[in-house]
């Protein structure tokens, strides 16, 4: 009898865990579709697809600026229509290796944009992301990492946070996606 009691409580207890699971699953679901792009639809765009030419299938230059982007954060691949895999997050010191090596390796001088810079990617009409979402796909709304140094705190740096456009300053060695960026040359 014991045998059967305690079969019974383990399947219970087997159940509460699934339908647990399957709770947790569905309200993933459904957080995932809550922090879908959201934009205005009677504001002003600040970064229109008229303000970008091709430079390369993968980069975009921004012609009120004349700085040429990384369609992709860090970690994606452009496939001809949007970035694929998983955005990478590095630190700060990790990002500023990355971007060198990344120059090093096609020599057009890719860095990490200071603060001024990234900020102008931003689409302040939109929020999750902040960003030209056809121009930009599948970007993370999360903070981006910039070569801003903190004047107050040699231990912290800029970031932009492509969640809401806005902007702040965080610890270095947080872990934090990275879009280089490089100035336009006449290739």
């Amino acid at each position: 009898m014991n045998k059967v009691v305690d079969v019974k409580k383990r399947n219970s207890h087997v159940l509460s865990s699934v339908k647990t699971l399957f709770a947790s699953a569905l309200l993933a679901c459904t957080s995932l579709s809550t922090f879908a792009q959201e934009c205005l639809s009677d504001g002003l765009e600040t970064t229109p697809n008229d303000n970008f030419e091709a430079v390369t299938t993968s980069s975009l230059l921004d012609t009120t600026t004349d700085l040429v982007w990384k369609r992709c954060a860090e970690g994606q691949t452009w496939d001809d229509s949007t970035c694929s895999g998983e955005a990478v997050k590095y630190t700060w010191q990790q990002a500023l290796v990355l971007a060198h090596e990344a120059s090093n390796d096609d020599l057009l001088g890719w860095r990490l944009p200071n603060v001024k810079e990234l900020a102008t990617l931003t689409e302040r009409d939109c929020v999750r992301p902040a960003i030209n979402s056809s121009l930009f796909p599948a970007t993370p709304p999360d903070d981006f990492w910039t070569s801003t140094p903190s004047a107050d705190d040699p231990d912290r740096a800029w970031v932009v946070a492509f969640f809401n456009a806005s902007h702040s300053i965080k610890e270095k060695d947080r872990f934090i996606y990275v879009r280089l960026v490089r100035t336009y040359t006449n290739e």
